[in-house]
């Protein structure tokens, strides 16, 4: 038997090919995304262990905010001198490093990565663990000097002897570039810029007693964990956050975990597509040959092969095929990582090829998913094998049959159907978020199985819709080929299921993203009264100079500053919750349109009040006039008294969860050194919108991070960040299409195959090869039609269960992309046509006489 099972592998492995590539993308992605994230986890392990200080002394951690507030978290400077005291201390020294600026060059082009990655100033110090070695020219000594690192030097053309404007909190300074330095271990994507360390506080910080964190090396003997011991012990209750090298290297890894996370689930997701769409390609597959060999294998059981064998030597030929697939899987793989490391080189991560890392764990992983779907893919059909009768072998040929009645599946498509649409009826019904998409999940995970498991069952209907205008369009092939699909309706509804899975995803995704689209439309000219928005282009806050600048604008009216404050409010149910609450200026009504519940803006903005969103008030038991204890960063507190609840359809108001507002004095207070995160410019009487869209461009060029907006602007960028999720969506289709497009080739492959007989008889009765191709290609068409138009509709369905979620956070309109949706069902046609060139090319060629012979 194992002998008869190899040789019949050998004998259709052109017939398996197809199905092999759905193995080798879905390993290719889980092994290259294994591989990358390994590779720079490893790559960034060894340059934070390598270039951390034995022991850092840094500020205590404050809250966390969902949004930058631009405040930097600083130490006394003298702490080093009391610190080289310790016994174990071999050296000290005060730490200058922030990322709260923004360079330009003498043409106003900004010097930062256009990544997302910072722009870092640091003070320069030269040790066995900096980062960065001089490669020419010289230190930075006294103000106006400074070194740049090379990877940015050479990516925006700046030599030794050019000029720089830093634009720091305290004000913008220039500095001239006296030395270019070089990274000596992985650059990881930043721009940084070395001052001279007298001068880095005050330029950076705004006072020479002030460091962002103080360096401590251990002296001969003493490990770094006494180390840290010993100056937790002199440190008391000061609050200070002390590592070792080992432990900020792990923050580190956490932090960078976080960007690795989003590239990995990426991956993650296309491999998920392919390996959902491979098994209907691979069950497909394995139905079609073990059909085929209906007589091969009545032989077999007629020889004496019992029903086991026969199962176990269709599973063996499919974990031959997984382990061909995961083998090339894992070398696309290597090439994929590779490919994604190079492509970081692009953004100005620099990771070296040469220390790729292919841990245990990735092969193992490999070939358990290859292998693991081929078998379960193949298990079904091979239970079908197993039930051939020995009594098959006296057939005289090889029909494949259309297989049993339809009604287990029927009865098992219905009753997930109906558990599925509950479900997401019960979505479309919740009242909370968090229970609404819970449901939702559900729903869109059992309607999926529903509409496979009953897809053969529409086939008959459906296709009988889409391919009623064929005979009179195309006559009898028209005819033909309309029969032919309807033939064997599991085969059609398992081929069509490949491309509904991503027509699916995207006629839902579609739908959400023009929803939020809207909603966010109808929001923005609902609440936006400015004439401008100014804010940074990455959403970073921006220096008091700026805002100080667009005040002496000619022809600027009103100017309304937004700024941000992590805080901790204690609750009267006992809740405790962190969160971000937004600062503005006096006559923020005027730039802003927000409706109340109870009280004003007026009322919300004074010393000492506080406003929130009144649903949120609800929730929690708090009551107008009532006061609540809130925390800052800095261990800094007070009490504010509710004065006001906002009544807003975009759900908490002005701020993020709970909506909370107070006066920006309130930030100034208890958020020293905070920067604006926008402006809200009104024009002056006499001043024209356009006439002040100019003026404020002109005074902003000197500051390319900073960018005046309107409505239709700021539409435009939302729009735009949306697209991005849209576009991530749009690949997965892309991939999910050219595996549905290998399924359907197959498919009409191995018919082809199947109906040689059929072929050779309708040639000898005068079919044209011309018609013959036309008579595949229709086939091929209505079945990936048939395909796009489940998928859609189950898209829909999703898609408008997706924006009742989303209602329950205030982005109400619903919106429905006909247009996307008719170019969806007309490219799936397209597809139809592609996948079927080289099956109906191949049939037009066979030999009439040789077809009619063929069994």
């Amino acid at each position: 038997m194992l002998r008869a099972t190899l040789r019949s592998f050998l004998a259709h492995k052109g017939r398996l090919l197809l199905s092999a590539l759905a193995v080798v993308l879905s390993v290719a992605f889980v092994a290259g995304s294994l591989i990358f994230s390994d590779t720079v986890s490893r790559t960034f392990d060894r340059l934070f262990a390598s270039t951390s200080a034995d022991v850092t002394v840094a500020p205590p951690e404050d809250l966390e905010s969902s949004v930058p507030t631009g405040a930097v978290r600083t130490v006394p400077a003298s702490l080093a001198q009391e610190l080289s005291r310790v016994d174990g201390v071999e050296s000290a020294r005060p730490d200058v490093e922030v990322d709260n600026i923004t360079v330009v060059d003498s043409d106003n082009e900004s010097v930062g990565p256009t990544t997302g990655a910072p722009t870092l100033a640091v003070d320069w110090y030269v040790s066995e663990r900096s980062v960065v070695e001089l490669t020419s020219g010289r230190t930075p000594r006294g103000d106006g000097e400074a070194v740049l690192d090379a990877d940015t030097a050479d990516v925006k053309d700046v030599g030794i002897g050019d000029t720089l404007s830093v634009q720091a909190q305290p004000g913008t300074f220039r500095v001239e570039v006296v030395g270019i330095a070089t990274f000596t271990t992985t650059n990881p994507g930043a721009a940084l810029v070395f001052l001279d360390p007298e001068v880095a506080a005050t330029r950076l910080l705004g006072s020479a007693d002030r460091a962002t964190s103080v360096s401590l090396d251990a002296a001969p003997g003493v490990t770094d964990a006494e180390l840290k011991r010993r100056v937790t012990a002199a440190l008391g209750d000061g609050g200070y956050e002390v590592r070792t090298a080992d432990e900020l290297a792990e923050t580190a890894a956490d932090e960078l975990g976080g960007f690795l996370d989003v590239i990995k689930y990426v991956m993650l997701g296309f491999a998920g597509i392919a390996v959902l769409v491979g098994v209907f390609l691979i069950v497909n597959t394995f139905s079609m040959l073990i059909a085929q060999r209906t007589r091969e294998l009545g032989l077999l059981r007629a020889l004496g092969a019992d029903r086991r064998q026969v199962r176990r030597s269709v599973l063996t030929e499919a974990v031959l095929l997984g382990l061909v697939g995961s083998t090339l899987g894992l070398a696309a793989g290597v090439g994929l990582a590779f490919g994604l490391i190079r492509l970081m080189g692009v953004f100005g991560m620099n990771l070296k090829t040469t220390e790729m890392v292919v841990g245990w764990t990735t092969p193992v992983t490999a070939y358990v998913v290859g292998v693991g779907v081929t078998f379960v893919a193949a298990y079904l059909p091979a239970r079908r094998a197993a039930g051939v009768s020995p009594m098959a072998a006296l057939a005289d040929a090889e029909t494949a049959g259309v297989g049993r009645p339809l009604r287990t599946r029927a009865v098992v498509g219905s009753v997930v159907g109906v558990i599925g649409a509950a479900a997401l009826v019960g979505c479309v019904l919740a009242g909370e978020t968090s229970s609404a998409a819970s449901l939702l999940g559900l729903g869109v995970v059992l309607t999926l199985i529903a509409t496979v498991i009953a897809g053969p069952l529409l086939v008959r209907p459906v296709i009988r819709v889409l391919g009623g205008a064929f005979p009179a369009l195309f006559g009898p092939v028209g005819r033909m080929s309309q029969r032919n699909a309807l033939r064997n309706p599991r085969r059609t509804g398992a081929t069509a299921a490949a491309l509904m899975v991503g027509l699916a995803l995207v006629g839902g995704m579609s739908v959400a993203s023009a929803s939020m689209s809207r909603s966010f439309d109808e929001q923005i000219d609902k609440t936006l009264g400015a004439d401008f928005v100014l804010q940074n282009a990455n959403f970073v806050p921006f220096s008091q100079e700026i805002t100080d600048r667009v005040r002496d604008t000619e022809g600027v009216g009103l100017v309304v500053r937004q700024r941000f404050a992590p805080v901790a409010v204690r609750l009267p149910d006992g809740e405790r919750i962190e969160t971000t609450a937004a600062g503005y200026d006096d006559r923020a009504d005027e730039v802003a349109r927000v409706t109340y519940a109870s009280g004003d803006t007026a009322a919300a903005l004074a010393d000492g009040n506080i406003a929130m969103d009144a649903d949120f008030a609800e929730e929690h038991g708090v009551r107008m006039g009532g006061t609540l204890p809130v925390e800052f960063p800095g261990g800094r507190s007070t009490e504010l008294t509710v004065a006001a609840l906002t009544d807003m359809e975009g759900g908490e108001g002005f701020g993020m969860r709970g909506g909370l507002v107070f006066g920006i004095a309130t930030v100034e207070e208890y958020v020293p050194g905070g920067q604006d995160s926008a402006l809200y410019v009104n024009a002056a009487a006499g001043t024209g919108v356009d006439e002040l869209r100019d003026r404020l461009e002109t005074t902003l060029e000197p500051y390319p991070q900073v960018q005046a907006r309107d409505q239709a602007d700021y539409k435009e960028l939302v729009h735009d960040q949306i697209a991005v999720l849209l576009y991530l969506v749009y690949a997965l289709l892309g991939l999910a299409i050219v595996i549905a497009v290998l399924g359907v080739v197959n498919t009409l492959a191995l018919s082809v195959v199947e109906r040689t007989r059929e072929i050779g008889l309708l040639r000898a009765i005068g079919l044209a090869r011309r018609q013959l191709r036309r008579m595949i290609r229709l086939e091929s068409v209505v079945i990936a039609v048939f395909g796009a138009v489940l998928g859609l509709a189950l898209g829909l369905v999703w898609g408008l269960c997706v924006q009742q979620v989303l209602a329950l956070q205030g982005m109400t309109a619903l919106a429905v992309p006909w247009g996307t949706i008719a170019a969806v069902v007309i490219g799936s046609a397209v597809v139809g046509i592609a996948a079927a060139l080289l099956p109906a090319l191949r049939a037009s060629r066979m030999n009439v006489l040789e077809a009619i012979a063929h069994e």
